[in-house]
C-alpha cells in the first residue's frame, strides 16, 4: 500500500530577522527524524517540498536517498500577513517584538494573537481583506492531495516536506470530506493546527478510494530528548 507521510517542518527560528531559517534545535529535529526514517526501513521513492528555505533546510537534514521536487502548494500560508490584518501594529516588527517582549512569555503571547487572527481568517466573513482567503488555501491544499495521489501510483512512498497550516488541512479535509462547509472545516483545522509539532508525521495511505489519513502528527521520535518538542 502507498505512503504519503507529510513532515512538518523542523523549528524556524522565531523572534530573529529571519524567521524562515532553522533553529538550532530545527537542524536537529530534522536530523534525529532522519536516523528515525532510516532506521524503520523507510525509502521514499520521492520527497515533495514547499519553497521555503525551512522546508529545504528541513530536507537537507532528513538525508534520504531521493529526488526532491519542489511544489508551491506545500508552502504556509502567509500567517505574518493574517496577523497584520488582525493587528496592523505588526506591521512594524519592532513596535510587534516591544509589545511582545512586556510579557513574560512573548512565544505564549504571539499564539494568542496567532489565534484570534487566524480565526478571523477562516471565519469565511472577510475573504476580500486577505491575498489568500483560507477558501483559496483549502483549495491549494486540496490540490497538493491530488497531485501526490497521482505521484502515488508511480511512488510506492512519498515524503512530503510541508507546514503545519497545510498538513491540518489535509488532514481536515480528508476528514470532513468534500461537503464540508467552510465553518466545519474550519474548526478542524484550528484544532489539529494548534498542536502541532516540529517534524511531526503525519501519514495517509492510498487506497481504491484514494487518501486516507493513518496517522497525525506523530512524534515518537523525540521522546528521547524534552528540549527538541516545540511546537513554533
Amino acid at each position: 500500500m502507498a505512503r504519503l507521510l507529510m513532515i512538518r517542518h523542523g523549528q524556524a527560528s522565531f523572534g530573529a530577522d529571519d524567521y524562515d531559517a532553522l533553529s538550532e534545535a530545527g537542524h536537529e529535529q530534522a536530523r534525529v527524524l532522519g536516523r528515525s526514517l532510516a532506521a524503520r526501513g523507510i525509502r521514499p521513492g520521492l520527497v515533495l517540498r514547499g519553497t521555503l528555505r525551512r522546508h529545504a533546510e528541513t530536507v537537507a537534514g532528513l538525508d534520504l536517498p531521493a529526488a526532491v521536487t519542489v511544489d508551491p502548494g506545500c508552502d504556509e500560508f502567509d500567517f505574518q500577513h493574517v496577523v497584520e490584518v488582525h493587528r496592523p501594529l505588526y506591521r512594524d516588527r519592532a513596535a510587534m517584538m516591544a509589545e511582545l517582549g512586556r510579557n513574560a512569555r512573548p512565544d505564549r503571547a504571539f499564539q494568542e494573537v496567532f489565534e484570534a487572527a487566524t480565526g478571523r481568517w477562516s471565519s469565511g466573513g472577510n475573504d476580500h481583506e486577505y491575498a489568500e482567503s483560507f477558501p483559496a488555501f483549502r483549495d491549494r491544499v486540496a490540490g497538493v492531495l491530488d497531485r501526490a495521489g497521482e505521484l502515488l501510483r508511480e511512488h510506492r512512498d512519498i515524503v512530503a516536506v510541508s507546514s503545519g497550516g497545510p498538513i491540518a488541512m489535509a488532514v481536515a479535509l480528508l476528514t470532513c470530506g468534500p461537503k464540508a462547509d467552510v465553518a466545519q472545516l474550519a474548526t478542524v483545522w484550528t484544532a489539529l493546527n494548534r498542536v502541532a509539532v516540529n517534524t511531526g508525521v503525519t501519514k495517509l495511505i492510498a487506497g481504491r478510494r484514494g487518501l486516507s489519513m493513518s496517522t497525525y502528527n506523530e512524534h515518537t521520535h523525540l521522546d528521547g530528548d524534552a528540549r527538541l518538542l516545540t511546537y513554533r
